[in-house]
Formats: structure tokens, C-alpha cells, sequence
């Protein structure tokens, strides 16, 4: 327990450690990129009404001390006014947060539901024309492009089958296109890792003693197999929940769907800096939370390994 509770510990400074550092970056990245006072406001806006906007959003000080102002408010919950409509920045944030919630979860069920039956399929048919079709299929779905894939379903089911709608999120039916063509490519990676996952623990020591003893294929395979190809795995899909989000980005633009990718897509058009920061922050602390989850749950299931790579600095 206490060399658990040490490993946890250390992920959970590295975590904070992380979203310090992507947020400074993307702080000091979006200031260095130019003036948003030029971009917002008309060419013809006289000097000295650029000079009180500046000075009213706080873009005439150092980036320094702006950072530290900027830093200081988020730890007191204030993130700031957008610079284009002067709603406060994460009230903006979290009125889009559950739309991309709704669609980063329901693409990452749907891909664990597929991805885990095809992986595990593949890898009890290991080396046969099953195995290798499946693997094409999984190979064939995390290659192609989001933003292609996105297309040619709206390609063949709003233009072509007429079936269903291709942009906005008022009705469930809205949001089948983005959940699949986020969820295909993950698919495709869930069901690589499963196979490789599960190969490898089918051939360990215990499995061939459960089949000695007389258990059932479906047996070995439920009782022991899955839950020990299921550790691997959750580590995996820490990674995935990034890479979901990551791809919202495109999905909401491609979809018109009203989630944090199509307002970091618009805020960034704007040069919105308080609601950009305050999307980057969201969605880097999903994804380190998330990680840092399925670290703590890896740390309770095999606490010296855990340890061992926190302090090597491995995953």
C-alpha cells in the first residue's frame, strides 16, 4: 500500500506538472502570433481606440506579467471575457462541453464495443483468413482520415441514401455521422491492441493450466484471459480518450456540431485568446485526468511495476 500510494502521488504532481506546462505554452504561443487587437478590429479603428482595447483586455503589459495575472485568476475560477461577445470565457466553454462530452463518449463505446469483439475474434482465429481480414479492416479504419472518412459518409448517407442529416445536433439522429467517423479509427487501434493483448496473455502459463484442468474454451477465455489482457489495455485507452478529443476538432467542423472542437476552431478564427485558453485548459484536463485514472488504477493493480516505471519515468 504505501509504495501505491507514492506511485499515485508522484503521476498526480507529474499530471499537474503537464497541464502547467501545456497552458504556458499555449499562453506565451498565442500572444507571439500577433496582436489580437489588429485582427479584431476594423483597419480603419483610429490609434488611440486600439490603445483602450489593449489596454481593456490587458494585451499592453509584458506576456510575463500578463501570465501571471491570467494564472492568478484561474486559480480564483475566473477565466477571463471573450473578446467577442464579453461572456465570461468558461461560461462559453461549458455551455459546448457536453456536446463534445456526448460525442467523444458515445464514439469511444462504440469503438470499444467493435474494436474488443474484432480484437479478440482475430486473436482466437490468430493466423488464419479471419485474423487477417479483421486486421485489414482495423488497418484500413485508423489510416483513412478523419476528415475524409467524414465526407464520404455524407457522401453516401445525406446525399446519396438520403438517411440521415449532415450537420447541427438537435435531434439524435444528428449524431450518428460524427460518432462514427470518430469512432471508426479508434476501432481500428482498439482492435489491433486487443488482439496483440490478448495473444499475448493466451500464451502464458496459467492459461494452458485452466485448460489442463478441464475449463472451457468460453472459460479460459472469460475468467482468465480477458481480465488479464484488460490491464494493457486500460492503460491504452488513457491514451485514446486524448486522441478522441484530438479528433472532435475536425469532426465538429466537418458536422456543424456544437461541441469544444468547433469552438476552439472558431475562437482561433477570432483571436478569442480568454475562450481559447479556456478550451485548451478544459481539454488538456480531461485528457490528464484521464491518465491519471487509469494510473491510479494501474498502480492498485500491480503497485511495484506502477512504481517502478513512475520513477524511471516510463509509461
Amino acid at each position: 500500500m504505501p509504495s501505491t500510494l507514492l506511485a499515485i502521488a508522484l503521476r498526480a504532481i507529474r499530471a499537474v506538472v503537464t497541464l502547467l506546462l501545456c497552458v504556458t505554452i499555449v499562453f506565451v504561443a498565442l500572444r507571439a502570433a500577433g496582436d489580437p487587437a489588429e485582427q479584431m478590429l476594423p483597419p480603419e479603428t483610429p490609434p488611440d481606440v486600439r490603445a483602450e482595447y489593449r489596454a481593456a483586455w490587458g494585451l499592453d503589459r509584458p506576456i510575463p506579467a500578463q501570465y501571471a495575472t491570467w494564472l492568478t485568476r484561474v486559480v480564483e475560477g475566473d477565466f477571463g471575457r471573450s473578446f467577442s461577445d464579453d461572456a465570461p470565457a468558461f461560461d462559453v466553454v461549458v455551455e459546448a462541453l457536453p456536446r463534445t462530452l456526448l460525442l467523444g463518449g458515445t464514439a469511444l463505446f462504440l469503438a470499444l464495443l467493435a474494436g474488443l469483439t474484432a480484437g479478440v475474434a482475430a486473436a482466437l482465429r490468430h493466423d488464419t483468413f479471419a485474423d487477417r481480414a479483421l486486421m485489414g479492416v482495423a488497418v484500413l479504419g485508423y489510416s483513412m482520415p478523419v476528415f475524409f472518412l467524414g465526407i464520404l459518409l455524407i457522401l453516401l448517407f445525406v446525399l446519396h441514401l438520403r438517411m440521415l442529416p449532415s450537420s447541427g445536433a438537435s435531434t439524435p439522429l444528428h449524431l450518428i455521422l460524427p460518432a462514427v467517423t470518430l469512432a471508426l479509427p479508434l476501432t481500428g487501434r482498439v482492435a489491433r491492441f486487443a488482439r496483440t493483448a490478448t495473444l499475448e496473455v493466451m500464451g502464458r502459463p496459467f492459461i494452458r493450466a485452466a485448460r489442463a484442468k478441464g475449463l472451457g474454451r468460453i472459460a479460459v477465455i472469460v475468467r482468465h484471459a480477458l481480465p488479464n489482457a484488460a490491464i494493457p489495455l486500460l492503460m491504452f485507452l488513457g491514451i485514446e480518450v486524448g486522441l478522441a478529443l484530438s479528433g472532435a476538432v475536425v469532426t465538429e467542423t466537418i458536422f456543424a456540431w456544437p461541441g469544444l472542437g468547433r469552438l476552439l476552431v472558431k475562437s482561433v478564427t477570432l483571436r478569442d485568446l480568454p475562450v481559447v485558453q479556456a478550451v485548451i485548459l478544459t481539454v488538456t484536463a480531461i485528457i490528464v485526468a484521464s491518465n491519471l485514472l487509469v494510473d491510479v488504477l494501474h498502480a492498485f493493480a500491480d503497485p511495484k511495476v506502477e512504481l517502478a516505471r513512475t520513477l524511471g519515468g516510463g509509461r
